[in-house]
Order: C-alpha cells, then sequence, then structure tokens
C-alpha cells in the first residue's frame, strides 16, 4: 500500500460522502447546481479534449509507432483475442449500455436538441446521436490512458500506475509529491466514474425486479442491492483476475448475445438488418459537428441539451478513463500498439453499434409502426426501458429475468476489476496487491454507489462523475504529449 496516496483518497472521499450524509437536501440541489455549472464553464473544454484524444489515437494507429509491443519483443499475450474482448468491454460499457440501449434513443427521438420530434427523420438522427456518445470518442479514451499505462509499464519496466506515463516530463519525480497527487487524483475519479455506473445498474435492477417479480422501485431497495452486488463482487475479487473477472465477463458476453438474439429473431429483423447501416450513416454525418460542438456557439437551450447529454457522457467516460485504462492495460501485454488500438478502438466500438441498433432501433420500430407507448414509459421511468420493450414479446418474464442477470453480472464484473485497479494504483503499481486492500475497495465502491443515490439519486450519480473528471482530464492530455516524447525517442535510437 502507498500511504499518500491512500490516505489522501480517503481524505477527499469521505469529505464528499458525509457533506451527502449530513445535509442531504442541501447536497441535492448543490449536485444540480454545481452539474450546471461545471457543464457550462468547462463544457467546450470536455468537447474539445475527447476529439484530441479520438485524433491522437487515431494518429498512433496509422503511424510507424504501431509496431512497438506493449512489452519485451518477444512477449505474447496473455488472453486470446475473444477472452481479451469481453473482458475490456464487459469493465468498459456493460451497464451504461443496458441502461441506456432503449432510453436513449427513446429520448433523443420524442424530444431531440433541435427540430420536431417522432418522425422518421428523428429517429434516424436519435440513433446517430446515440452512436456518437457511446462510439469511438469514449474508447479513444480507454485506449490512451490503457496504452500509456501498458508502454510504460510493460516496455519501460515503471509501476502499472497513472503516474508512470509522467515520466518523460516529470522524470524520478514520479516517484514524489508530484506522482502521489496525480495516483490520488485517479484513485478518486476512478471511484466516483464506477459509483455512478454502480448506482445506475442498481436502479435498472431494481427495475428488472419490479418487471419479473413485482418488487417496489425505491432507494431503499436499490441501495440493498447495491450491498448485495458488492459482496458477489467481493467474492469474485477473492478468486482473482483469472478466475473471477475473466469468467463473468465471458458469461457476461454470451447471455447478453442470448438476449440480443432473441431481439433480433422476434424482432423487425430486416429492418433492423438495414438499419445499422442507416444508424453507421447517420454516425458518421453527425461525427465532425458533434466533435467540435462547442457550447458557446448554440441556443441556450441546446446548451442545456450538451449539458445533460454529451457533456456528461464525455465527463464520465473520462472518471472511468483510469479505472478502464489500467484493466485494459493489465490484460494487454504482449500485444502490439497497432493491434491494441485496432482492438480497443474499432472492436468494442462495433459490438456496441450493434447493440444499440437492435434495442434501440426495435423501440423506435415500435413507437413508428407498432403499438407506441415506450416513450411515455421513458419519461416516467428511465431505468425500465429495456423491460417495456421486452415485454412486448414472447417469454417477457424469462428475457426479463436473463436481462436483470447480465445487468447483475456486469455489475459484478466493472465492480470487481475496478476495485483491482483502484487497489493496484494505491500500491504503488504492484499488479497483484494484496486481497484484503481489494475487498477494502470493493466495498467502499458499493458505500460510495450507495450514499449518492440516497443523496440524490442520478442526478447526484451525474455530478460526481462531471466534477472528477475535471482535474483528470488535464491529466489525460498531458499523457498524451508523455507518451508521444517516449515513443519518438524509441524509434530514434
Amino acid at each position: 500500500m502507498h500511504p499518500f496516496v491512500f490516505w489522501s483518497s480517503l481524505v477527499i472521499i469521505a469529505t464528499l460522502l458525509a457533506f451527502s450524509l449530513i445535509a442531504t437536501e442541501t447536497a441535492d440541489g448543490f449536485f444540480s447546481a454545481l452539474q450546471g455549472q461545471i457543464a457550462g464553464a468547462f463544457g467546450g473544454f470536455y468537447i474539445l479534449s475527447m476529439s484530441a484524444l479520438l485524433l491522437f489515437a487515431l494518429f498512433l494507429l496509422c503511424t510507424p509507432f504501431g509496431s512497438i509491443r506493449l512489452g519485451a519483443d518477444d512477449t505474447q499475450p496473455e488472453f486470446s483475442l475473444l477472452t481479451w474482448f469481453a473482458m475490456l468491454f464487459s469493465a468498459g460499457m456493460g451497464i451504461g449500455l443496458l441502461f441506456y440501449s432503449v432510453a436513449e434513443p427513446i429520448m433523443h427521438f420524442s424530444s431531440p436538441p433541435s427540430g420536431e420530434g417522432g418522425s422518421a427523420e428523428a429517429a434516424r438522427f436519435a440513433m446517430g446521436l446515440t452512436f456518437f456518445h457511446w462510439g469511438l470518442h469514449p474508447w479513444a479514451v480507454y485506449a490512451i490512458v490503457g496504452l500509456c499505462i501498458a508502454y510504460f509499464s510493460f516496455r519501460q519496466g515503471l509501476p502499472l500506475s497513472i503516474r508512470s506515463a509522467f515520466f518523460p516530463l516529470l522524470g524520478e519525480r514520479i516517484h514524489g509529491r508530484i506522482g502521489d497527487a496525480i495516483d490520488t487524483l485517479a484513485v478518486v475519479s476512478t471511484l466516483f466514474g464506477v459509483a455512478t455506473s454502480l448506482g445506475l445498474g442498481a436502479m435498472q435492477i431494481n427495475a428488472g425486479f419490479n418487471h419479473v417479480f413485482g418488487l417496489q422501485q425505491s432507494t431503499t431497495i436499490q441501495v440493498i442491492i447495491i450491498a448485495l452486488i458488492t459482496l458477489a463482487a467481493t467474492a469474485s475479487v477473492v478468486s482473482g483476475l483469472d478466475a473471477g473477472v475473466r469468467r463473468l465477463s465471458e458469461l457476461n458476453m454470451g447471455l447478453a448475445t442470448a438476449l440480443l438474439c432473441f431481439v433480433v429473431v422476434l424482432g423487425p429483423t430486416t429492418y433492423l438488418l438495414t438499419s445499422f447501416f442507416d444508424n453507421l450513416g447517420a454516425y458518421l454525418e453527425y461525427l465532425p459537428q458533434g466533435s467540435f460542438a462547442l457550447p458557446s456557439f448554440v441556443s441556450p437551450e441546446q446548451q442545456q441539451w450538451l449539458g445533460s447529454w454529451t457533456i456528461f457522457y464525455w465527463a464520465w467516460w473520462i472518471a472511468w478513463a483510469p479505472f478502464v485504462g489500467i484493466f485494459i492495460a493489465r490484460v494487454s501485454k504482449g500485444r502490439t500498439i497497432r493491434e491494441f488500438l485496432a482492438g480497443v478502438l474499432l472492436a468494442p466500438t462495433l459490438a456496441g453499434f450493434v447493440w444499440l441498433t437492435i434495442f434501440g432501433n426495435t423501440a423506435l420500430h415500435q413507437e413508428l409502426y407498432g403499438t407506441a407507448g415506450i416513450s411515455e414509459a421513458v419519461s416516467e421511468s428511465v431505468p425500465t426501458a429495456i423491460f417495456m420493450l421486452l415485454e412486448r414479446y414472447p417469454f417477457a418474464s424469462l428475457s426479463g429475468l436473463i436481462c436483470t442477470l447480465c445487468i447483475v453480472l456486469f455489475f459484478v464484473t466493472s465492480s470487481d476489476s475496478a476495485s483491482l485497479v483502484i487497489d493496484t494504483i494505491a500500491s504503488g503499481g504492484k499488479e497483484n496487491p494484496p486481497v484484503a486492500q481489494r475487498v477494502f475497495w470493493a466495498v467502499l465502491e458499493g458505500l460510495v454507489a450507495g450514499i449518492l443515490l440516497l443523496a440524490g439519486g442520478l442526478s447526484a450519480l451525474q455530478t460526481a462523475a462531471i466534477t472528477t473528471a475535471l482535474p483528470f482530464c488535464l491529466i489525460l492530455l498531458a499523457m498524451c504529449l508523455a507518451l508521444y516524447l517516449a515513443l519518438r525517442h524509441e524509434k530514434q535510437r
């Protein structure tokens, strides 16, 4: 354990949680106001930073730097391609995709940022927007962090920690207080980013149990769910990376694929097949505009929309970046930079697009050509959206149960992966930190998610992600410069 990083992280986390518990009503209003202020003052910074990270990742993919191996030249990958993909996808987006795959397209369809909603054109635009939020930009952030950590750790022999990426800029000072501060920010950002997803997951698990078993939906039930899932995640943490995370990730992907095939076969199959390419076209059309849609150049209504959607998403991905990046680095030893970037950028993006098309376009098809009602259900309760969709098909109870199980497993995978990563950072970059410390972080993640739900629900969760992402965004941009300098130096030798 690294004492300074551990205790400074705990002090920051405890201070925020104490405020949320002691002044719950004040905290709720504070979270909402803070979210709006950060989105207004730094929204453009988030948007430009995310686009810069994507451009940098594409640059590395297409240059001779891509031939450099993450490890010694003769190092071979530890995991197969399929297992590797399952692990990074489960850790990166599992809960979020299940939460938003139906709700987000429907919300954009009903209330687009501009123009009239409810039309076929609005449906196409809604899918383009959804693809934009779940496409190349978030995976570029994960890829850059993961690549930096993997390169400096496995190629240069430095600790598996965020501070190691700054060696070209700081030298041996990464082992001092500056490095400690960087790792502390990474721990806090990761904890609150993961807590956001765990909170969303608890809300949707509650909705699933309500749909299948009639269990009431309430914050109390959601906190109990977080406690139970945290126990399961703790058991997985004790099992370790190979036995716990890997097997859960593979089971996740199997159940998710079964659910996907169920909707494809019983849904509007031909419509879904053609919609994928139409969605891809809408995404590519919106990509240049969305990548540089600065809040200062749009109307107040669109500014509010950007704050609630794009800026929240960008901050959420940045807050998740230390966790997912270090986890991806941990399982990517032996791959070349080009293989790493192609795998992390393209494969999960395309898989996410398929998922969003199947569930999002099925919901939109029902709104446009079938029995309406999903829009009203989403406006009442976002977590129930996917269950309302499944209710329109045979075996609704079974499919709802499978969907809930997927959410539970994604929940567990995210929690135990994050515990491993946070403990790795707090331990000074050790690849296999003590089990007791991993258990501590797993329990703390559940505690943070539960308190944030009690303090202000979705608003508190979103604000936690946006706030903690702000300082780490600066760190990300500095990491790009450090990585470029190191790669150029290696090629010149």
